[in-house]
């Protein structure tokens, strides 16, 4: 059964394939909430440039109005894009890429365990990283846009990030890449670019004060021990947004 919550958002929706597709990042005043049980498994879809770069299945701890919470164990059978030996996609100006994305392959994921939180409406998402143990590292800020497909969260990176330490303390992440790519077609315009900052900024003003998610809460998240390592989902179709 679908609910719908009139919330101010930024965001935009639309129809796909008989569902509803909700985008945040722009403008718009609904949100489209289907039930999702925790431990539903959704796929976590990565985009640089507009190129997929990997695509992982994550399980859904929560879900309501205000956001969703999802559990990317390290480990986890995925897909990344077959690139050149010793490259990364970002690196790759995208007119020099193949204009329907590139082959994909399977991997897995290797960067440790962690728990994503998408706020609804926000152009970002907050990664509690933890390593050996479950120890809670940091906070790493992801600045984006989301769309969300039925089944598949698709995430066109903002490339500026933030690391937020356990004391709260923050630094910015790949600002030089970010200022290089500002401008291009494929990426965002010196308006878009000073509006992306700006997110950035007002996550870190959250931090500096202790505010959720920067408060304590679920630094301790353990996944209940019924959750198996997700499978290798189907081979992405959507190679390029």
């Amino acid at each position: 059964m679908e609910r719908w919550f009139p919330a101010p958002w930024y965001g935009a929706v639309w129809g796909f394939r008989g569902r509803v597709i909700v985008v945040e990042g722009g403008t718009g005043d609904m949100i489209d909430f289907m039930s999702v049980e925790p431990g539903h498994v959704v796929r976590w879809n990565l985009f640089v440039g507009g190129h997929l770069s990997t695509s992982v299945p994550v399980r859904v701890v929560e879900h309501t109005a205000g956001g969703q919470l999802v559990w990317l164990k390290k480990g986890t059978p995925m897909w990344r894009s077959n690139l050149p030996a010793g490259t990364h996609l970002r690196d790759i100006p995208p007119e020099k890429r193949p204009a329907d994305g590139y082959p994909v392959h399977a991997a897995r994921w290797s960067q440790g365990n962690a728990l994503i939180y998408q706020p609804t409406g926000a152009a970002y998402s907050v990664f509690w990283l933890f390593g050996a143990w479950r120890r809670f590292r940091g906070w790493y800020v992801n600045l984006e846009r989301r769309i969300h497909r039925e089944e598949d969260i698709d995430v066109a990176d903002h490339e500026l990030d933030l690391w937020i330490a356990p004391d709260r303390s923050w630094t910015w992440k790949d600002e030089e890449s970010f200022a290089e790519k500002t401008g291009h077609p494929a990426y965002w315009s010196a308006d878009e670019a000073a509006s992306i900052r700006e997110e950035g900024r007002r996550v870190a003003r959250l931090a500096e004060t202790a505010a959720f998610p920067f408060d304590g809460t679920w630094c301790n998240f353990t996944p209940p021990r019924s959750w198996r390592t997700p499978t290798l989902p189907p081979t992405p179709t959507l190679r390029v947004l």
